[in-house]
């Protein structure tokens, strides 16, 4: 069947630049050694059975967690330096510099070391000698340059800063080697550093979801996204910019990079939005916001979701049902945004033969099975999540069968294991650094005394907390991925909200939020600055308008955090109801008033009663929501007073 996707091919919509220069400018992953012919088969190979041996220990072992971990790092560290080279730029073929091969065996060693002599080490206490801390260091210093390869620098930035503060001032042992000795005990041979929550989280349910994502993304449910968004409101004013959006919010269902996520469905959509009418920086920053939004929406939620069930105690499913209002009314904000956008500008739509026909995608529609037996099986707690995953792997199998152009032959399973397994090294080398960086902080009491200074300082006004906790995360969280960046943010950020008031899961989902906008807020801004490169836009416009378009990440956040309604807890289904339908209006007003445009051009003051409206409206409560109403309803009845004074002079 031709459609219009076909057609993007052809000259008139060509991509304006080389979308693999883009990812590995700005994603860490796609700076990779390039392995041909039989070297490359060994390499697919290992990073194949990697995906295998991490799915039989998640789903059919026992072992002991000190050996399930420790085999696990030792895998990651193995496979990391064989796709990772150290540094960017041209690579020779087929090479592996002799110093990466060694620091390979050391780094894979030393974590090899501990799994099979794990039970010693758990017996000995805290008797260790000078061979075993030197292991324990040469473990954290390869780990540490797998995060460098694969990562990038900030997160290191951090935990250098962390551990320089506890060699110095943070650990009471008189001496520097007493201190570094304890250092490293802590954070190699407990459970409070690399081997702590993070990684064991990754270890358990992350993993499985990697390999789920690697075999879903080969059914062709990417293109399915972005052909049912356009089939849908691709025709309406504004159309590639609503597509951006909608297609965005379902492929974040299951993907975990906002930079990934912007280069892929923007290398169609921001061409598009440009030909459309609107200018480079828009359209960049229209997909780069909804591509970073991905990472809220559940069910997978840059698989930071998991990680907030285990520190919070909760159920993932629990984590999942809470997560929807709030990341609804951010994709509303954008959506509503780009349509204003639209309208102001004038903009129309796709052509009917430029939009793909609606029945033929219909019959794709079993493409979705897999999500959504994923989402009933967790849902419904019928089986464990690593065991649903696995079985909504099966299912895609399964359903590719019945599509010929993206069938998943037995080629194709061994190279989604693959691609599975090298997905795994960002995150699980993420996870471990995150870990050291938590344990750090924990060493030293120095989450202690950052509570008690940012208590101290905000007195009884939880305004301040929130504003100072919000600077924090959006600072910590700038070039960090999305599951080291709420790692860090639970550990450093999260504790001091609790302390303030805010209920556990708000203060965590508050954190999590403004970890994530850091992909958008300059100066870092990585999504934004691929979606720029893309729309060959100036990258600090495009960050500052992507700054805009994802306002409801700077507004839900305080909402929740003052009154945790907005997340279903402690309210009743009526309450819910109608906190849906006025947060909704809420989140209209106030991008209505940043885009100063509902039926024509807002007034200064027209825009300052839809604004305060907006705010009113968002915030949970019966008050609140009639003046915001009114306010919003005076904004209403002016701007149709302004628009026929303008038919009238016309």
């Amino acid at each position: 069947m031709k459609n219009f996707f076909e057609k993007k091919k052809q000259p008139q919509v060509q991509e304006p630049m080389d979308l693999d220069a883009v990812m590995k400018k700005f994603d860490r992953e796609s700076n990779i050694r390039i392995w041909e012919g039989k070297p490359k088969m060994v390499v697919s190979s290992i990073l194949a059975i990697f995906a295998l041996f991490c799915i039989y220990v998640t789903l059919f072992t026992s072992w002991l967690e000190e050996i399930r971990l420790t085999s696990f790092v030792a895998f990651i560290i193995l496979i990391g330096y064989i796709v990772f080279p150290a540094k960017k730029g041209e690579q020779k073929v087929n090479h592996m510099p002799w110093y990466d091969i060694v620091l390979m065996l050391l780094g894979t060693g030393s974590f090899l070391y501990y799994t099979v002599n794990a039970i010693t080490i758990i017996q000995q206490g805290s008797n260790f000698n000078t061979i075993q801390i030197i292991i324990g260091l040469v473990g954290i210093l390869s780990l540490a340059e797998v995060c460098r390869r694969s990562v990038g620098v900030p997160i290191l930035i951090v935990l250098g800063c962390l551990l320089v503060y506890a060699l110095i001032w943070g650990l009471s042992n008189p001496t520097l080697g007493g201190k570094l000795n304890y250092a490293i005990r802590y954070l190699f041979y407990s459970k409070e550093g690399i081997f702590s929550t993070p990684i064991n989280v990754c270890s358990k349910f992350i993993v499985v979801f990697i390999i789920f994502g690697a075999f879903l993304e080969r059914t062709g449910i990417a293109d399915f996204f972005i052909n049912i968004s356009n089939a849908v409101v691709g025709g309406f004013s504004g159309g590639p910019a609503k597509v951006a959006v909608v297609a965005s919010a379902m492929e974040g269902m299951v993907s975990g990079s906002s930079v990934a996520n912007t280069v892929g469905s923007g290398s169609v959509t921001i061409p598009l939005m440009k030909k459309t009418g609107y200018k480079p920086e828009f359209a960049a920053a229209a997909e780069a916001s909804a591509s970073t939004g991905g990472q809220i929406m559940p069910p997978i939620m840059g698989a930071a979701a998991f990680l907030m069930a285990d520190y919070v105690g909760v159920p993932y499913s629990n984590i999942v049902v809470r997560a929807i209002l709030p990341a609804v009314l951010y994709f509303a904000g954008v959506f509503i945004t780009v349509h204003l956008e639209a309208k102001k500008e004038g903009l129309r739509g796709l052509t009917r033969e430029e939009l793909p026909r609606i029945k033929p995608l219909l019959k794709q529609i079993y493409l979705l099975l897999p999500l959504i037996l994923l989402v009933y099986l967790v849902g419904t707690s019928q089986r464990s999540i690593q065991y649903a995953a696995a079985i909504a792997i099966i299912v895609a199998i399964v359903v590719s069968l019945f599509n010929k152009e993206n069938r998943i032959t037995p080629k194709r399973i061994w190279e989604a294991l693959a691609a599975g397994g090298q997905g795994m090294i960002t995150v699980a080398a993420a996870c471990g650094v995150a870990g050291m960086i938590a344990g750090t902080i924990t060493m030293t009491g120095l989450a202690n005394m950052m509570i008690n200074g940012i208590v101290a300082l905000a007195g009884d006004q939880i305004i301040i907390a929130l504003v100072l906790t919000m600077l924090c995360c959006i600072v910590l969280g700038m070039g960090v991925p999305t599951t080291a960046n709420y790692c860090i943010m639970a550990a450093t950020c999260a504790p001091i909200l609790i302390r303030m008031g805010v209920p556990t899961l708000a203060a965590h989902f508050f954190v999590f939020y403004f970890g994530i906008v850091a992909d958008l807020t300059p100066p870092v801004a990585l999504a934004a600055y691929a979606g720029a490169a893309i729309a060959q836009a100036n990258p600090m416009k495009t960050a500052f308008t992507a700054t805009k378009l994802a306002i409801g990440a700077f507004i839900v956040p305080y909402v929740f955090a003052l009154n945790p309604a907005m997340l279903f807890i402690d309210t009743t289904p009526g309450a819910i109801v109608l906190i849906c339908i006025t947060s909704l209006v809420g989140i209209f007003a106030v991008s209505a008033s940043l885009e100063g445009w509902f039926k024509c051009h807002m007034k200064w003051y027209e825009r300052v009663l839809s604004l305060i409206g907006g705010l009113l409206l968002i915030y949970p409560g019966l008050v609140t929501d009639i003046t915001g109403l009114a306010f919003v309803a005076v904004m209403v009845v002016m701007q149709f007073v302004d628009k026929n004074r303008e038919k009238k002079t016309v």
